[in-house]
């Protein structure tokens, strides 16, 4: 069993930065795939971001057409955490994030794809 918890959302202004957290708990959490999805008030949860574990301590990333370029996705293994770097936000970034595992994926863009999911932070940008 993961448990995912999200932390580090709030209120900024269009162009500004947040950075996103999710620890997990487990002890295998370096083998796990971990992604971000966002929902938008009164829109279906989306993909954002993901990178997926390929062995050892390689990795590769996946990125939505929206927010390629102004987001990253990094993790920290010793500190079982993956971030969201976001920069150059806009207004249309403003959603719940929600952080999401995996630990059998290659590749998941969709909800189904992932077993375990955090409660959500939420990142409101102002124009």
């Amino acid at each position: 069993q993961v448990q995912l918890v999200e932390s580090g959302g709030g209120l900024v202004q269009a162009g500004g930065s947040l950075r996103l957290s999710c620890v997990a708990s487990g002890r295998t959490f370096s083998s796990y795939s971990m992604a971000w999805f966002r929902q938008a008030p009164g829109k279906e949860l989306m993909f954002v971001a993901a990178m997926y574990w390929i062995g050892g301590s390689i990795y590769y990333t996946d990125y939505a057409d929206s927010v390629k370029g102004r987001f990253t996705i990094s993790r920290d293994s010793a500190k079982n955490t993956v971030y969201l770097q976001m920069n150059s936000l806009k207004p249309e970034d403003t959603a719940v994030y929600y952080c999401a595992a995996d630990g059998r994926l290659l590749r998941g863009l969709t909800t189904t794809d992932y077993t375990y999911w955090g409660q959500g932070t939420q990142v409101t940008v102002s124009s």
